[in-house]
C-alpha cells in the first residue's frame, strides 16, 4: 500500500497457503528476509556463526507481522478445521525454505497453538520476555495506584503531576480527531527518536504509512499526543483492539522531565483502565516499566534451519535460553539481555 514493505527493503511476500478442493483452509503471512531488520527477536549472532561455518544466512524465510513485536496467530487456519490442517501448514512452511533453498523457518511472537505445531513439525522454541500491563481484578485508576507499595505510589503521583505542572496537556485522539496536523506531528516524532537512536535502528515508516492507518483503521489507530501551549511537542502511537492496546511508537520533538512515561505508560495504563480492556503492550525492551506496573511476559517463537551444523548449536543454546528466562521469571525478575 505505502511501500513500506517489499522486496527492496528485504520484505519480499511469500505467502504459504493450503487448500483443500480448491477452498483456502490455512494460511500463514510469510516473507523471503534478505536482513534481519525489524524482527525484535534477534538472529544476528546466528548469522555470525554461520558466516564462521561457511554457511549462507541469508534469504530467509519469515512468519511475522512486519515491525510489529506483537504476539498473535501466525498459522491462521479456517474455523472448524482439523488440528492436523495447522500441523499441515507448519509442515509446508519448511518445505517451502527446503524447495526455495532458503537458510530456515522463523515464525516470531506466536500463540501456544501455533508453537506446538511449529515444534512438531521440527522447529526449536525460543522464549523471550516482554514488559505488559495486565489489568487483573482492577476497575479503576486508584485500584492501579492501590497496588503499589506507599513509595512507589507516590514516585508515580509525582511523575505525573509535574508533567502537568510544566503546563503539558497528554491526551488520546481517535478517528476524526486525527487529522493533517496529527500526523505530520507523529511522523516528526517517529523520525526523532528514529535520529536518536541512529545507527542502530531504522526509518521503517512514513508520512504515508500513518496516512494510511488513520483512513483504513479509523476505529483502531489512537494517538496520544502531549500539549504544551497548543504546540505538539511528544506523542505516541496506539492500536487499539477488543481487548488489548498496543503501544508502537513515540518520539519527541523537545526533551521534558518524565514526559515519556507519561505518553507511553501512564496515560494508556488510565485509558485501559477506563475502557475496561484487559492489557496494555507497549512494546519491546525496557526493564524500566518494571517498576511502573508492567509484568515481565512470556513471548515466544519458532526457529527451524536447514544446515545441520548450524541448527544443532543454536538448538541447543535455546534450550539453555529457555531455562535461563524460565528462572529468572520463577524468580521475580526480569531476564539478563542476549
Amino acid at each position: 500500500m505505502t511501500g513500506r514493505v517489499g522486496a527492496a527493503r528485504g520484505w519480499l511476500p511469500r505467502p504459504v497457503l493450503a487448500r483443500r478442493s480448491g477452498a483456502l483452509v490455512a494460511a500463514a503471512p510469510a516473507y523471503v528476509k534478505g536482513n534481519s531488520e525489524g524482527e525484535f527477536v534477534f538472529d544476528h549472532a546466528w548469522h555470525r556463526f554461520a558466516a564462521r561455518l561457511g554457511v549462507r544466512y541469508l534469504p530467509k524465510l519469515l512468519v511475522a507481522v512486519p515491525f510489529t513485536p506483537a504476539a498473535g496467530p501466525r498459522l491462521l487456519v479456517r474455523a472448524g478445521e482439523p488440528a492436523s490442517t495447522r500441523e499441515a501448514l507448519a509442515a509446508a512452511l519448511i518445505e517451502v525454505a527446503r524447495e526455495l533453498e532458503l537458510s530456515g523457518v522463523h515464525a516470531l511472537f506466536v500463540g501456544d497453538e501455533d508453537l506446538a505445531a511449529l515444534e512438531a513439525a521440527g522447529c526449536a522454541a525460543r522464549l523471550g520476555v516482554q514488559f505488559q500491563w495486565h489489568r487483573g481484578a482492577r476497575e479503576t485508576y486508584e485500584d492501579w495506584l492501590a497496588s503499589f507499595d506507599a513509595k512507589r505510589r507516590h514516585q508515580i503521583k509525582r511523575e505525573r503531576r509535574l508533567v502537568a505542572e510544566a503546563g503539558l496537556r497528554v491526551r488520546t485522539v481517535v478517528g476524526a480527531e486525527i487529522g493533517a496536523r496529527e500526523l505530520d506531528a507523529m511522523e516528526a516524532f517517529y523520525l526523532s527518536t528514529v535520529a536518536r537512536f541512529s545507527p542502530w535502528t531504522r526509518q521503517y515508516l512514513d508520512r504515508a504509512f500513518f496516512a494510511h492507518v488513520a483512513a483504513s483503521m479509523p476505529g483502531a489507530l489512537e494517538l496520544v499526543l502531549a500539549d504544551d501551549g497548543g504546540r505538539l511537542v511528544a506523542g505516541a502511537l496506539n492500536l487499539r483492539g477488543t481487548d488489548a492496546l498496543w503501544g508502537r511508537y513515540w518520539g519527541a520533538t523537545e526533551e521534558r522531565p518524565y514526559l515519556h512515561f507519561e505518553v507511553c505508560y501512564y496515560h494508556s495504563i488510565e485509558r485501559a483502565l477506563s475502557l475496561g480492556l484487559s492489557r496494555f503492550e507497549p512494546g519491546a525492551g525496557g526493564e524500566h516499566k518494571l517498576p511502573r506496573g508492567f509484568a515481565p511476559t512470556l513471548t515466544k517463537s519458532a526457529h527451524w534451519l536447514r544446515e545441520p551444523r548450524l541448527f544443532g548449536p543454536v538448538s541447543d543454546f535455546l534450550e539453555e535460553e529457555r531455562r535461563a528466562v524460565r528462572a529468572e521469571l520463577d524468580a521475580g525478575s526480569a531476564p539478563p539481555r542476549r
